[in-house]
């Protein structure tokens, strides 16, 4: 059963509100339905069941329709545009609460030609209608997909992400049939192309998005195809394909303390189908493009991004300008000055911050104990671990394991004076 979250009783007004402005705006008519699929009650005007659809012969069946329309958006974060056989025009769009469903806004007030007979009241009423115009019908179903998105709590960029999915899915569903076709069962089918995998590094480095996006559903139709019966299997492989993206972005998109990224790791172990695992490792390729992509305006990007790299493989020791500026490229009087004016901050406080993301990642994914922790992450001893780790995140270590949960995604973001470099805008 698809879990949901019912909408709380003070956000109804703020949904009028919004529903409101779109009807007014547009012309057209909204109904609100709860994460039960009842229809929650507006105004007279919006009432489509009292004014139209209680002279339709079917409505019982009218009813499963909007459900089985709505149950689709839900799947897909999409608008649904539909048509009942009588005429009217539909166009669903889901509301989540916490990554859960929790309503839908389903807009109407436009019909088309139907051979449907009719009742004389309802067509007198179906007149009343403007004709449908398909353009029309499309961005006045964007538009409330786009309230939707705004009144859906705690779930920012979910609509996103299950669009993502389910693009990304029938592109794999083509390549797996091909695949089946190249190599029949039976015939002796290749194994995993890790060569793709070394392809993939090499168009991640060099920001190709395109060519990325290609090479990963190459390989998530290969594991398909030659696992397809060991969706474990395929899991796994997923999580280590995680790693690789991770490790692969010249500027690691994973801030532990960002809830959405980490339910998307989490997502990966509790996921059932391939269409799950395809949506979270699409959303962390473009979490890491998006991220190498804003090293593009800063004048020193190739020196920046080398430098990057090197901190980020190498936090679990003592690290030296000297190495870094070298790596760079730079001299290191320079690159120590140039890093802080492009980057926001000074070179220690950076790698600090770095080191205190990967701590609170073991402090709640890991049972070690804060000293071996301290260690791990390259911190002297366990109390300048505590020291530093307060500084950032305003709690000692042995506090955030306890509440890390409830940590909000700024709380390592650096406290800086300057603006920061649009290389760690999230």
């Amino acid at each position: 059963m698809r879990e949901k979250e019912q909408l709380q009783i003070s956000e109804f007004d703020e949904i009028n509100k919004i529903v409101m402005v779109y009807t007014n705006a547009t012309g057209a008519k909204v109904q609100i339905y709860n994460y039960n699929y009842q229809i929650i009650k507006q105004n007279n005007e919006n009432d489509l069941e009292n004014n139209i659809c209680k002279y339709c012969t079917d409505l019982s069946k009218c009813k499963k329709m909007h459900i089985g329309e709505i149950n689709k958006t839900i799947d897909t974060g999409k608008s649904n545009i539909y048509q009942c056989k009588n005429g009217l025009m539909f166009w669903a769009c889901p509301i989540f609460s916490r990554l859960k469903f929790s309503g839908a806004l389903l807009g109407f007030g436009y019909s088309n030609d139907t051979d449907a007979v009719l009742e004389p009241e309802f067509m007198n009423r179906l007149s009343s209608f403007p004709k449908a115009n398909k353009e029309k019908i499309q961005s006045l179903s964007e538009i409330l997909l786009l309230c939707a998105k705004f009144l859906s709590s705690g779930s920012e960029n979910y609509h996103d992400l299950l669009k993502l999915r389910d693009d990304e899915h029938k592109v794999i569903s083509e390549l797996v049939n091909e695949f089946n076709s190249k190599y029949p069962k039976g015939s002796g089918a290749p194994a995993y192309p890790l060569e793709k995998e070394r392809l993939l590094i090499t168009a991640i480095r060099q920001g190709n998005k395109e060519e990325s996006k290609k090479l990963l559903n190459e390989l998530l139709a290969a594991l398909v195809c030659l696992h397809k019966d060991n969706f474990k299997h395929i899991q796994l492989r997923a999580l280590e394909l995680v790693v690789l993206l991770v490790r692969s972005g010249t500027n690691s998109f994973l801030n532990v303390n960002d809830e959405m990224v980490v339910d998307y790791i989490k997502s990966i172990q509790k996921s059932k189908t391939r269409e799950e695992l395809t949506g979270i490792l699409h959303i962390v390729l473009e979490k890491i493009m998006d991220q190498i992509a804003s090293f593009k305006g800063i004048p020193h990007a190739l020196a920046m991004r080398r430098a990057d790299i090197f901190i980020k493989e190498n936090l679990g020791r003592k690290i030296s300008l000297t190495e870094i500026s070298k790596v760079a490229g730079l001299s290191a009087p320079y690159f120590s000055t140039i890093f802080k004016n492009e980057m926001g901050e000074n070179l220690s406080k950076y790698i600090n911050r770095l080191r205190v993301e990967k701590a609170s990642s073991m402090l709640l994914e890991t049972n070690y104990s804060l000293n071996e922790i301290a260690g791990a992450c390259c911190f002297e001893d366990q109390s300048w671990f505590s020291k530093i780790f307060k500084s950032f995140t305003g709690m000692s270590p042995g506090r955030y394991r306890i509440h890390g949960n409830q940590i909000t995604a700024s709380v390592i973001q650096p406290r800086q004076t300057a603006a920061p470099s649009a290389a760690f805008q999230k």
